[in-house]
């Protein structure tokens, strides 16, 4: 105990020091994270899964716009770990990002800290471990960040705040499920849908087993509730619902949203979308709230359904019966695209800022870069399943890009991502992208898969300005939604299916464009984008961190640390669950300063 207060009494201090290098609208929150495995049985199996301070899924951050965020990971798996935080920006810092093309993974065994500040963003985000396929056996977590009071927001205030997880789940942990992909096998259909962490409600005896944990969601009648829901999956669509309850979709991944009423929404893995629901059902039972895959045919999947219950305080009794209905038909993505086509961007609503959404007029600007992305389904390439973007599988080098650029190493990459598909032979390499500072990108997602994808871009939110089937061509410009295309992070592709993004390249540093499904991310569809200003100055991109890691062809600069199973304070962490929001640096900074 005593060495707990010690520690907790040196992070204080530092804490306080800290004050004094920044302003009172810029206050700090400390996180202390322990990330272990535990077992756990989400689906009636007993498996193990990565968890949090002892939670699974993680620990909610909590902030506001323009924190500084402090995350101290401690790395208590048996391999190599990075924590990503999905659609957090990272303004001006790369070096934060959580990704192999930024980071060294950090050692089992080993600690790292992140630092980094939520600048000009608000909305509904998570993090999870990006590496390994780790993420299939949990260390998700939810990160919001809250407006600033001087800041309205375009709705009135809820009675509360709920955050659910749903994805797809194997019982399979992620190394068996890694294993069947170094085979050459694929991952077949998943086992379940697990609602944060747990298992279905046993909604029907045959499908659902006796004596799964499940989630319940306890609400007041007739107050409104912001649900806040992100697909965590592998890489199943999941359409989302609650019965006999209306969906008013509010915000997206940092975007508010033009408010309009779903009776379900189809959510794409990586995607994240906030909801107000009101609780205005006379509560005669308990109601289902349900997330079950689409695009799908075939009886395995069947159990491939997460099940919820929504339970009014005054409620009557138990949920029963049949689901809430589907849309008509589970394969029918002209529906799905119809209804993603319909999530506009709420133009007149205040951001992270004072100055509406929609002073950016996005749609007015000229395109400086065109690169038209095409994937088809897994291949061999070189007697190895792979994935590509334009005959492209991205291979991970041993020393990260950025740390590349920064120590000068030439020959860890290649500049020459092609822009078109071309007709050459499919190749594994260290291919990139080079974007231009200050450019307009346009990006042009070309699914020639089966399956749907969906696709992510690290330290940006892009507009999605047009998505319809066939074959993308110059033409199909004249469709492009020049106004109130939603800026987000996460966008999905349908197969047969083209998705147009337009974004703007004033982030230097070096961001990931990825498949968010963990099968195609794996087997290397993905690629990164380099963003340098060529000036040079420090004004644009924050310097290497002092406790950067090392690994690569820079190993040698790397000091040892001591595993914390094998060092003598191993015990010394700060109690589970630990959260520092430090009050005393608004009183250390609002004091005069005596020269």
């Amino acid at each position: 105990m005593a060495r707990l207060m010690a520690r907790a009494a040196v992070m204080l201090a530092w804490a306080a020091a800290m004050a004094v290098l920044c302003s009172a609208a810029d206050p700090y929150a400390f996180f202390d994270w322990n990330v272990a495995y535990i077992k756990a049985a989400p689906l009636g199996v007993e498996q193990q899964v990565i968890s949090i301070n002892g939670k699974f899924p993680g620990p909610l951050l909590n902030v506001t716009t323009n924190w500084n965020v402090v995350v101290n990971v401690l790395n208590s798996l048996d391999e190599p770990l990075l924590i990503t935080w999905e659609g957090v920006e990272q303004r001006k810092n790369s070096w934060q990002d959580g990704v192999l093309g930024t980071n060294c993974p950090i050692p089992a065994g080993w600690n790292w800290t992140y630092q980094f500040q939520v600048k000009d963003q608000i909305g509904s985000f998570f993090y999870f471990p990006s590496i390994n396929l780790q993420r299939a056996s949990g260390g998700f977590g939810g990160f919001t960040i809250n407006n600033r009071e001087i800041i309205p927001v375009p709705f009135d205030t809820p009675h509360g705040d709920i955050t659910l997880f749903i994805g797809d789940w194997f019982n399979k942990n992620h190394t068996d499920l890694r294993t069947e992909l170094d085979q050459g096998k694929t991952l077949g259909v998943p086992d379940g849908v697990v609602i944060n962490g747990k298992g279905p409600y046993r909604y029907n005896d045959t499908l659902v087993p006796a004596g799964i944990e499940y989630e319940t969601i306890d609400v007041q009648p007739g107050k409104t509730y912001r649900l806040r829901v992100h697909n965590v999956g592998i890489f199943t669509c999941l359409n989302f619902r609650i019965q006999s309850h209306n969906l008013l979709l509010a915000e997206t991944e940092g975007s508010y949203t033009v408010q309009q009423n779903y009776t379900s929404l189809d959510i794409f893995v990586g995607q994240s979308y906030s909801f107000l629901v009101t609780m205005d059902q006379n509560a005669s039972s308990d109601y289902y709230i349900v997330a079950s895959a689409r695009f799908v045919n075939g009886s395995k999947w069947d159990r491939v359904v997460g099940v919820a219950i929504l339970h009014y305080s005054n409620s009557k009794g138990k949920a029963s019966g049949p689901l809430p209905d589907p849309p008509n038909d589970f394969y029918d993505k002209t529906y799905s695209m119809n209804q993603a086509r319909s999530i506009r961007w709420n133009v007149s609503a205040s951001g992270a800022r004072p100055n509406p959404q929609g002073s950016f007029r996005y749609g007015s600007i000229n395109v400086t870069q065109v690169y038209v992305l095409k994937n088809k389904p897994p291949i061999l390439i070189d007697g190895k399943l792979r994935a590509t973007l334009n005959g492209i599988s991205y291979s991970s080098p041993e020393t990260p890009l950025r740390l590349a650029d920064q120590y000068d190493k030439k020959g860890i990459y290649k500049l020459d991502f092609p822009t078109r598909p071309d007709a050459v032979s499919p190749k594994i390499a260290t291919s990139i992208i080079n974007g231009t500072y200050k450019g307009f990108m346009e990006i042009v997602f070309q699914n020639n898969d089966t399956r749907v994808q969906s696709y992510h871009l690290d330290g940006y939110a892009f507009f999605v300005v047009g998505m319809d089937y066939g074959e993308w061509t110059e033409n199909s410009r004249g469709t492009y939604n020049k106004w109130d295309g939603v800026a987000r992070s996460t966008i999905q592709v349908y197969p047969g299916a083209w998705t147009a993004i337009l974004v703007s390249l004033d982030n230097v540093g070096t961001w990931n464009l990825r498949s968010e499904d963990l099968d195609s991310w794996y087997l290397g569809q993905e690629t990164y984008i380099s963003v340098v200003n060529p000036e040079g100055t420090n004004r644009t991109e924050l310097p290497v961190p002092d406790n950067v890691l090392y690994c690569g062809v820079l190993k040698d600069l790397q000091k040892p640390q001591t595993p914390h199973a094998q060092g003598s304070d191993s015990s010394s962490a700060i109690p589970t669950g630990s959260f520092i929001l430090v009050a005393v640096m608004m009183f250390w900074a609002s004091l005069p300063v005596f020269l």
